[in-house]
């Protein structure tokens, strides 16, 4: 009987490295756009006419942001993309602080097209962060709607890398998920913060890869206009604050199989800060549990389960051997198993991330995560957060 167990706790985690084995597969067959060089020119670049429609719409959501506003508003000030080709829109959800004094101000010295937007007064589509981007969506001229958060950083090239990809993808593409990193001061709980985060990006990107897309980031995503009108955009699931991009994900794959690429471009990384406190962390990740009960999506759904049972599986045979000792070489082979996939797995992710020094917090991680994302899932599951300084559930 114990060898069975001892079998069946093996089990989980071999399943998990097999499906791990697929993933890096995947990842490292993701094709990397092209950038090409800049052309010279020592022209002035020219504020946009308004009656000449972008091929980009930068959409922001903004609560309270007055303090990281300047930085992003900096970064897409040095795009390289010429600023005709993109506009910014950003939409103040309710914010007490300067964020629309900031905003205002800076519409007027932007070189690329700013539009403020007060959710205040479009009042009928409610509150959150939807209701803010669909006030901004309202306002968009652009086909493709791009996507980052208020409290984000990126890089010159980021929207070069989009147009990039969109070059040489065609008609058929509907969505792109790009790369997030998380960043902050070189602390343990930075380091297994980012190095979750990471995993959750690469397994989010080899999916794609796959043809089985489970999980984006709302922080760097982009969207055609049309496709999202054609599955009626946040529509069943607008009411939950978390969710603006994973739902969206799940339903322009069913509506469009195939539509789905994941920008593996360095220069399209979008950087934002990672939670400073632990508790700010738990916040965080139970916000985000909060929306698996509403997932519809198969596979999401048991990935979500095989990661979960792959690290309690190994976890509860470690401690249920010091009662039946038989189970602890089933228990150690099935950790050991874990952690040699998610190494596997996870080296040519941080590499691309500029982050491979996180491989050493991967036996951490392991240990920590059995009884983390079991609590963290049951909060979820249950309900009730603050974000924003609103309560939700």
């Amino acid at each position: 009987m114990s060898s069975a167990w001892g079998l069946l706790l093996l089990a989980f985690p071999a399943l998990y490295a097999g499906q791990m084995m697929r993933l890096r597969r995947a990842w490292q067959q993701l094709p990397a756009p092209e950038l090409l060089p800049l052309p010279v020119s020592s022209e002035p670049v020219a504020t946009p006419e308004p009656t000449v429609a972008p091929r980009f719409s930068v959409l922001v959501a903004a609560r309270n942001e007055a303090a990281n506003l300047p930085r992003l508003l900096a970064d897409l000030s040095r795009q390289l993309l010429p600023a005709d080709q993109f506009e910014v829109i950003i939409t103040d959800d309710h914010s007490t602080d300067d964020t629309a004094a900031l905003l205002a101000a800076a519409a007027q010295t932007t070189a690329f097209r700013l539009q403020m937007v007060r959710l205040a007064e479009t009042a009928e589509v409610g509150m959150g962060k939807k209701a803010a981007l669909q006030a901004a969506l309202q306002h968009a001229r652009a086909s493709w709607i791009v996507c980052t958060d208020a409290d984000c950083r990126v890089g010159p090239d980021w929207l070069r890398a989009y147009a990039a990809l969109l070059d040489v993808t065609g008609p058929d593409v509907h969505f792109v998920s790009g790369p997030v990193l998380l960043t902050g001061p070189s602390t343990l709980l930075q380091g297994l913060s980012g190095l979750e985060f990471a995993g959750l990006v690469g397994t989010g990107a080899a999916g794609i890869a796959a043809g089985t897309p489970t999980m984006c980031n709302g922080a760097n995503l982009a969207y055609r206009r049309t496709a999202f009108a054609a599955v009626a955009g946040y529509a069943g699931n607008a009411h939950l604050p978390s969710g603006d991009d994973e739902f969206l994900l799940h339903k322009l794959h069913a509506a469009f199989p195939g539509s789905i690429q994941f920008l593996k471009h360095t220069a399209a990384l979008v950087r934002t800060a990672g939670p400073p406190t632990l508790a700010a962390l738990l916040r965080q990740r139970v916000r985000w549990a909060s929306k698996w009960r509403h997932y519809r999506h198969l596979p999401s759904q048991r990935l979500a389960v095989l990661v979960l049972l792959a690290n309690l599986a190994p976890m509860a045979g470690l401690v249920a051997s010091v009662w039946q000792p038989a189970l602890l070489p089933g228990a150690a082979a099935g950790l050991s198993l874990k952690l040699a996939a998610d190494c596997w797995f996870l080296a040519p992710v941080l590499g691309f991330l500029g982050r491979r020094r996180w491989l050493a917090y991967v036996p951490l991680l392991q240990l920590a995560y059995a009884p983390y994302a079991l609590l963290v899932g049951l909060a979820g599951l249950r309900g009730g957060y603050e974000w924003k300084g609103r309560r939700a559930g």
